[in-house]
């Protein structure tokens, strides 16, 4: 599969679950620039605006399994990777799966468990495995976390480790509808007797594999490394931050600018694609310091500091 077939795949899934989810496109692009770029995907809203919807349709769409999580504060690593069960009739031992098991998984309010079980997470991000009672088992292929957290409500939760929050290559948020969208919205919801709309599968799990392969294929020339280099180097540099992007964080930068050439049918990267992906890739990854904190300073108002500050290449 080549970038102008791979981007027309992207542009049927987008226009798929668009026709469910009142969202902007960008919402819709950075999703798949996650699912494209091989990572995974953090959602900050507040509860009703669609996160659910958003992560069921993508699945549905892709013609992948979704599971999902609802993180509580005694939810337990077991209720998520699955435990050993005794089998009376065959008198042994046998696994059973947890939701963790799933080619979309839904983590919804990720931030309401305890360390212990949001750590469970953290193998399967990065290894896509899990580990029970020393046994390691293998996820299904794709697998993709979208993790959910309410930036408001922030009593008796648990703050995500820096550690996990770097897994995810893209944080976003979906907002609130525009006055015309909030109007569509009820529109949709007149015209058909079910509550939630459907979404019909556009793709088959096989091609999805070779779908997130493509974004390899795309060129990126070596004064764009540079850039990218020069960006995550800004973010260490910054007066406000005590921890900039790390090593892992440059290279997330790298594979979403080429996945989002990918979405827009383009065998090349450029600047723009850098900096379209930049904050979202790069903002949450930021750690403040704390007079920053305490001023409430914007993470992405950093990042543009950083996009403003760093000369920008120039296409031959």
């Amino acid at each position: 599969m080549n970038v102008t077939q791979a981007s027309t795949e992207w542009a049927t899934v987008l226009e798929e679950i668009g026709d469910a989810v009142i969202c902007d496109r960008a919402f819709l692009e950075e999703i798949l620039v996650g699912v494209a770029g091989r990572g995974h995907v953090l959602l900050e809203d507040v509860p009703g605006t669609g996160k659910t919807l958003t992560a069921r349709s993508v699945a549905t769409a892709l013609g992948l399994s979704f599971s999902r999580i609802q993180f509580t504060p005694d939810l337990l690593p077991a209720d998520v990777t699955g435990t050993h069960v005794f089998n009376e009739r065959e008198r042994s031992f046998e696994f059973n799966e947890g939701p963790i098991f799933a080619n979309i998984v839904l983590a919804d309010e990720i931030n309401r468990a305890p360390p212990k079980t949001q750590a469970a997470l953290l193998e399967a991000m990065e290894e896509g495995q899990v580990t029970v009672d020393g046994e390691t088992r293998q996820l299904p292929d794709p697998f993709f976390v979208i993790a959910t957290q309410n930036p408001v409500e922030q009593e008796g939760t648990f703050p995500l480790p820096e550690a996990q929050v770097d897994r995810f290559l893209v944080k976003t948020s979906m907002g609130y509808p525009d006055e015309a969208g909030e109007v569509e919205l009820l529109r949709r919801r007149a015209s058909r007797e079910e509550g939630s709309p459907t979404v019909s599968t556009v793709l088959e799990p096989e091609q999805i594999d070779q779908l997130r392969r493509v974004p390899e294929t795309v060129r990126v020339d070596e004064d764009l490394l540079e850039y990218v280099a020069a960006l995550a180097r800004g973010t260490r540099t910054d007066g406000r931050v005590e921890v900039g992007v790390s090593p892992r964080g440059t290279q997330r930068l790298f594979e979403a600018a080429r996945a989002y050439a990918t979405l827009v049918g383009r065998e090349y990267v450029t600047p723009d694609d850098i900096k379209r992906v930049a904050k979202p890739v790069l903002a949450h990854r930021l750690v403040l310091t704390p007079d920053a904190t305490v001023n409430q300073v914007d993470k992405d108002r950093v990042i543009e500091s950083v996009l403003e500050s760093v000369p920008v290449p120039t296409l031959e």
